[in-house]
């Protein structure tokens, strides 16, 4: 797989397609903070590791309002391919501040409000609305 977190963005998009209320995805330490991200925002329930398989997984809870997906719209900002780093004055606002976009900084994945605070730029992972 040459794009992890890109294939999670994926699942997540084609499960609320589906109307899913759960959805498993391959662990990895990225994931992982992208969804505590995703979780602090508002825009998932929560996830659970699962360890007690061979290859661990991590159940993605998804959350929706009134039948219809809390995320709208997610895309995949940089890629294996292009790699989009920005300065913390770069840092794009998804939709006038509606949306979230995630950044890996030096201090960890966070969101873009978090970012702009602690003075920080890096790596645009992806956008969310």
């Amino acid at each position: 797989m040459n794009d992890p977190l890109g294939d999670m963005l994926t699942r997540i998009r084609n499960a609320q397609m589906r109307g899913k209320s759960t959805v498993r995805t391959p662990a990895s330490k990225l994931r992982a903070r992208v969804l505590d991200v995703l979780t602090d925002e508002g825009y998932i329930r929560g996830y659970e590791s699962m360890a007690d398989t061979q290859h661990p997984e991590i159940e993605i809870s998804l959350k929706y309002y009134e039948g219809i997906p809390v995320i709208r719209e997610v895309k995949r900002v940089s890629k294996p391919g292009r790699r989009v780093y920005m300065g913390v004055s770069d840092i794009p606002q998804v939709r006038q501040g509606l949306g979230v976009s995630i950044v890996s900084t030096s201090k960890g994945v966070m969101s873009d409000a978090n970012a702009r605070t602690a003075n920080v730029g890096g790596e645009v992972l992806c956008t969310v609305f």
